[in-house]
């Protein structure tokens, strides 16, 4: 079957032909990074060169790199890892934090933005040592939180600051020490890289990290387990292309002429349709679309039919559509917040695949009796 577009790059981006060279070399050679042989200390060097191109990457100290499995483990990795009593994070977080640890909730403005005010008076009302955790732009709608205010609070009261950047590199400038955070997570295959691979980042190498993985010295002895050191050179491939990308490069300049122009185009043709948060700073590729009273599966379905590939704005369990738990933080209403669907570009998205995304939109929606204005 032959996908007329591919407009899901949130999910997950194609991994970047240079990627997929990198790790064929990988793999073709053998070599465990914890052996002391010749060939354990080829992959070590290969590794430790890996780990230095990551953190170039985002501005980081190499040894402060920690690999996992993924963004998902490091964010468990932090938020279980960090020794602090309690958590706070935010209502609009990646599921892998909001339901890694009871944590309180910090709650969001209805334009989506973390309440500052509120994390102000929850941290003065307790003064246990406490982990921050809001996330660097939102993975359903793109709205970019204010990080670095977040930590400014958050360390005047003694708290650590946790931030899940997994949608941001190559969509956005990422820098450790703006941000200001103690613990980062990145996820390769969000920017071109192997899905399986991530890293939490540490601002200081030497901050108490305990390990959630036991069983053997790596990484410092923060994760237990054998490198997986083909995934880890892909993810400093993508993440050296993707950091060039914001840094004089045309991809996320391109990718937001896009999505204006996708927006610009959901205004014109279904004037019911909501954009959510298009008036906020939001990542480059991102826009979260509402169309009322039409569940988001039944939605994301008719495309998928049609060859068009987004996600929904809500989960899906056990066939039961559920309302969207970032949309429902904003104040959205049933008949909203389980009605988004989430379109995400890439670099090598084309305007072809937006009219073809436009195209079977507005035929479903015309079908489900929406009022929808044809394409000049």
């Amino acid at each position: 079957m032959t996908l007329s577009a591919y407009l899901d790059h949130n999910a997950g981006a194609p991994a970047r032909p240079e990627v997929v060279a990198a790790m064929v070399d990988v793999l073709s050679a053998a070599g465990n990074p914890s052996s002391v042989h010749a060939f354990g200390r080829r992959a070590r060097a290969v590794l430790e060169q890996a780990r230095r191109g990551v953190a170039a990457a985002i501005g980081a100290d190499a040894a402060g790199v920690v690999f996992t499995s993924g963004g998902t483990e490091a964010n468990a990795l932090a938020l279980r890892g960090s020794g602090r009593s309690r958590l706070l994070v935010s209502a609009i977080e990646h599921p892998s934090v909001r339901e890694c640890a009871a944590a309180e909730i910090i709650p969001v403005t209805g334009d989506g933005v973390v309440d500052r005010a509120a994390l102000e008076r929850m941290l003065a009302q307790d003064e246990r040592p406490a982990l921050v955790s809001v996330m660097l732009a939102n993975n359903e709608t793109g709205i970019i939180q204010p990080v670095a205010e977040v930590a400014r609070i958050a360390h005047g009261r003694g708290a650590l600051v946790h931030c899940d950047a997994a949608q941001g590199l190559g969509r956005m400038p990422v820098f450790l020490s703006e941000l200001g955070v103690d613990f980062l997570t990145l996820s390769a295959h969000k920017m071109g890289g192997p899905a399986g691979t991530g890293c939490l980042v540490l601002s200081k190498p030497d901050i108490s990290l305990a390990p959630i993985l036991l069983g053997g010295g790596q990484e410092k002895r923060r994760r237990a387990g054998t490198e997986n050191l083909a995934g880890i050179v892909g993810f400093a491939v993508a993440a050296r292309l993707a950091a060039a990308e914001v840094d004089g490069g045309d991809g996320p300049a391109r990718m937001s002429r896009l999505r204006d122009w996708l927006e610009a185009q959901v205004a014109d043709r279904l004037p019911e349709a909501v954009v959510v948060g298009g008036a906020l700073p939001r990542l480059c590729n991102t826009s979260c679309l509402i169309l009322p009273h039409i569940p988001a599966q039944l939605q994301v379905m008719a495309l998928d039919l049609a060859g068009v590939m987004v996600s929904a704005g809500a989960a899906c369990s056990s066939g039961k559509v559920a309302s969207s738990p970032v949309l429902e933080a904003m104040g959205l209403d049933q008949s909203f917040a389980g009605c988004a669907v989430r379109v995400s570009l890439g670099t090598d998205s084309r305007a072809e695949e937006i009219e073809a995304f436009l195209a079977a939109w507005c035929d479903f929606a015309r079908r489900k009796g929406k009022t929808v204005k044809d394409a000049a």
